[in-house]
């Protein structure tokens, strides 16, 4: 038997997906609606793949990826999500996820992309593919380097402050850290992206992708 956990917290998101899954016959779904319930999960039982919702209340799939991670090193955790992935990217391989699975797959696709990852397979849809090659094109012409520009959680939440006109002091406010910490973050943010200034971080972050909006 296939043991799943899946964590979302809307109700008739998670019936239909269990519902898909189990009429497969070999896998078994467990449910949590929230951070901590999934935590108490993963403590009780182990589980052969995870499904997590990208925005699960006050916590993103990633960040509790990390979490359950810290607990069960070698876990093989999935984003499930409706939502816009590509700026999570970065964020995704450093934290240990293996790849994402759109809300929007058809029910033999979901099927497929949770054996699929029972197999050690990454699971990157079509469309962010193409978008990371666009990305890596662009890192290329912006930096001289090649690759992709990697940034931190943090440093992503701080971009988008920018992007929204903050000040430096509403900006650590809202990221949890002092101005001092936030001018250091700062610093190390524009020499990673090669700009001078705010509003060219702010451009060069939606040219590399991390920026959407």
């Amino acid at each position: 038997m296939i043991h799943i956990l899946l964590v979302d917290d809307h109700p008739l998101v998670m019936e239909g997906t269990r519902m898909i899954l189990e009429l497969e016959g070999d896998m078994k779904v467990s449910l949590a609606n929230s951070a901590s319930k999934a935590l108490e999960h993963v403590r009780a039982q182990s589980f052969d793949v995870m499904l997590f919702d990208l925005h699960i209340g006050d916590i993103n799939g990633i960040d509790l990826a990390k979490q359950v991670l810290d607990i069960t090193p070698h876990s093989t955790i999935l984003i499930y999500t409706g939502f816009e992935f590509s700026n999570h990217f970065n964020l995704m391989i450093e934290a240990g996820i293996s790849g994402f699975i759109l809300k929007t797959t058809t029910s033999e696709q979901l099927v497929n992309a949770i054996r699929c990852a029972l197999r050690g397979e990454v699971l990157l849809p079509l469309s962010l593919v193409k978008q990371l090659r666009r990305t890596t094109l662009q890192a290329d012409a912006a930096t001289g380097q090649q690759g992709v520009v990697a940034i931190s959680n943090k440093e992503y939440e701080i971009l988008q402050e920018i992007a929204k006109g903050r000040s430096n002091k509403d900006i650590a406010e809202r990221v949890l850290m002092s101005q001092r910490s936030l001018e250091y973050c700062l610093t190390a943010l524009f020499h990673k992206l090669n700009v001078k200034s705010r509003i060219e971080a702010a451009i060069k972050a939606k040219q590399l992708g991390f920026l959407t909006d």
